[in-house]
C-alpha cells in the first residue's frame, strides 16, 4: 500500500516553551545503561515512561549513534505517547573510530542485526521492560539490521518502522518479517524511495510505505521530521498498544 503524507510542522518543535518542558520530562526519565554483549558492552540511554504500553529500540546506521539529534527527537515523541524507549550504540568507541575511517561496519548488517537481538534479550529480563511489547526504530543501514533482527525474533518483535532506510541490505530476511512494518521515505529520497518500493514486496505481513513531501534523506526540510515522528508514534502506538492490550487480557 502507498500513502502519501501531507506534512506539517508540529507546534513548539523548535524551541516553543510547551516542547522545552516536555522534554526535560522526558530526559529526567532517562538513565544511561551499558548492555553486555559478549566480550564488549554496549552504552545507551533508557527511557521508561510512566504506564509505558511498549518499548522502542532504535538501531542506528550509517555513522550515526544514540545522541543523533534526529532520532532524539523522534524517541522523545514516542516517550511523549506513553512509550519506552532504548537509543543505543550498536558499535563501541573503538568500532566508531574504525568505522569513520573505514564505513566498513555501518554495512556489516549480520552483526549489526546481532547486537540488537542481544539487546532485546536484554530487555525483556529487565523488570522494568520485560512487560512491555517491543518495537524497532531503524534509519539507513539500522533499518536493515532492525529487520534482520525481527525476522530472527518473531515471537517478540511487534512492530518495525524505519525511517530513509536501506531494507534492500537485509537481503532474503525481509521475506520473513512478520512484524507490521511501515517504510517512512522522502520524495526527493529517489535512490532509497525505489529501493524501499522494491522491498515492499518482498514484505510478507502488514506493511505500508509513507512518502513524505519534498523530504531528502535526512529529513532536514520544515515539517519533514515531525512528520516521520508522528508516523512513527501512530505506527507503534497502534501496534504495541494491541499487542499490550492482549498481553494484559490474557
Amino acid at each position: 500500500m502507498l500513502l502519501v503524507h501531507m506534512s506539517r510542522p508540529l507546534p513548539g518543535f523548535r524551541g516553543g516553551k510547551q516542547m522545552h518542558r516536555t522534554r526535560e520530562q522526558a530526559r529526567g526519565r532517562e538513565r544511561a545503561i551499558q548492555i553486555p554483549i559478549g566480550r564488549v558492552s554496549l552504552h545507551g540511554d533508557l527511557a521508561v515512561a510512566d504506564s509505558a504500553i511498549g518499548i522502542v529500540l532504535f538501531a542506528h546506521g550509517s555513522g550515526s549513534g544514540r545522541h543523533s539529534p534526529r532520532n532524539r527527537y523522534v524517541a522523545e515523541v514516542l516517550q511523549q505517547a506513553g512509550l519506552a524507549t532504548l537509543l543505543m550504540d550498536l558499535l563501541t568507541f573503538e568500532e566508531e573510530v574504525f568505522d569513520s575511517q573505514t564505513a566498513v561496519l555501518r554495512f556489516d548488517i549480520e552483526s549489526l542485526a546481532c547486537r540488537l537481538i542481544e539487546a532485546t534479550r536484554w530487555v525483556v529480563v529487565q523488570s522494568e521492560t520485560a512487560h512491555l511489547p517491543i518495537g524497532y526504530f531503524g534509519a539507513s543501514t539500522g533499518a536493515a539490521a532492525a529487520l534482520v533482527a525481527a525476522a530472527e525474533l518473531p515471537d517478540l518483535i511487534e512492530a518495525v518502522v524505519s525511517r530513509g532506510g536501506r531494507p534492500d541490505l537485509a537481503g532474503e530476511a525481509l521475506r520473513q518479517v512478520v512484524a507490521p512494518t511501515l517504510l517512512i521515505v522522502g520524495s526527493r529520497d529517489s535512490v532509497v524511495l525505489d529501493l524501499n518500493r522494491k522491498a515492499l514486496t518482498a514484505l510478507p505481513g502488514e506493511k505500508r510505505l509513507e512518502i513524505v513531501p519534498d523530504a531528502t534523506h535526512l529529513f532536514e526540510e520544515p515539517g519533514a521530521l515531525q512528520a516521520v515522528a508522528q508516523l512513527a508514534k501512530n505506527w507503534f502506538v497502534l501496534h504495541l498498544g494491541r499487542a499490550h492490550g492482549k498481553w494484559r487480557a490474557a
